[in-house]
């Protein structure tokens, strides 16, 4: 956590991930009744990892936003979210949409916090230098993607990131060598751009050279969709389409870095569970003051609800029975 951003510093540094690629939510404060910690425009950036820069309100409202921000980028779609104790805080007035949250604050403040995720630009890579390979670089950038042209004797896995999208054009110029390249970094996407019985041989190719089969089964050969008959140059068009297809339907996000046996890494995944004595759900790990009795831990929002569970813990686990 960075609470040094503020104001206008969380936009800059905001302009500065999205320039580098980086995916996250911006949280903003559009409304609040005190007392509360957090003030209207308040903002602050929450990572896919759960990183939190800038100030969105105190002990009790940071961990349910930072949950509710990693919801939102995961669902790419925007929330508006009401944090307050119940309906007390915020009555009959919950706009239409807005997801009503629960926690427990000493404050008895409430808020409302607007949670946008901030999708990355997608960053194309051309590898080739035929007509169609700079067609292609030419219309990703009409569409204001982030799109380069490399030449296959240049081309290295240490120019493709986790959230690339590859295509090789070279066109039977070092095919091998730079899909090999290509899907050692285990980029977003990898497409060959070649017929279906050259792909195979390609394919065939690397699979000899040891290059893992889970790996090669990433490629899309041939990439783009089917237009029919096209002019060479076309053919940009129609891998182009292709790509805003997957695009469209989630498809081009980050996988994970390989595993040793060439497998995707799976993501991880935080658990949840229920503060024994406010009921307010936290994150299941060491940030949530991990409290052990009688060999099983719970977890709290807050110390105040630690220190009272600690005092008399039968007397909330009772609560929790009934």
């Amino acid at each position: 956590m960075d609470a040094s951003l503020d104001g206008w510093d969380v936009l800059d540094q905001a302009r500065e991930m999205s320039r580098r690629g980086e995916e996250f939510a911006l949280a903003t404060v559009v409304w609040r009744a005190g007392p509360s910690s957090g003030q209207p425009s308040a903002r602050a950036i929450v990572t896919a990892s759960g990183q939190l820069y800038g100030w969105i309100g105190g002990a009790c409202a940071e961990p349910v936003v930072v949950r509710e921000a990693q919801r939102a980028i995961a669902e790419r779609k925007p929330k508006l979210v009401a944090l307050g104790a119940g309906d007390r805080s915020w009555g009959d007035d919950l706009p239409e949409g807005m997801v009503a949250i629960a926690i427990s604050c000493q404050s008895e403040g409430a808020m409302q916090v607007y949670i946008e995720p901030v999708i990355p630009t997608p960053q194309l890579i051309v590898v080739g230098r035929s007509p169609m390979a700079n067609t292609l670089v030419d219309l990703a950038v009409a569409l204001g993607w982030r799109a380069e042209l490399c030449d296959g004797a240049d081309f290295s896995a240490a120019d493709v990131g986790p959230r690339s999208i590859v295509v090789v054009a070279t066109q039977g110029h070092g095919d091998e060598e730079a899909l090999e390249q290509a899907v050692a970094a285990f980029p977003a996407f990898v497409g060959l751009v070649a017929s279906r019985k050259r792909g195979d041989a390609v394919l065939g190719t690397l699979a000899d050279r040891g290059v893992p089969a889970n790996l090669l089964q990433r490629v899309r050969v041939p990439v783009g969709l089917d237009l029919g008959h096209t002019a060479h140059r076309e053919i940009a068009v129609a891998i182009l389409a292709e790509l805003v297809q997957l695009r469209a339907a989630g498809e081009l996000s980050p996988v994970g870095e390989p595993s040793a046996d060439g497998r995707a890494a799976e993501p991880a995944r935080v658990a949840e569970a229920r503060d024994p004595v406010c009921g307010m759900t936290v994150n299941a790990d060491s940030s949530s003051r991990p409290y052990e009795y009688e060999g099983v831990t719970y977890y709290f929002c807050c110390p105040g609800c630690r220190r009272s569970f600690e005092r008399d813990p039968h007397r909330y686990l009772t609560a929790q029975e009934v």
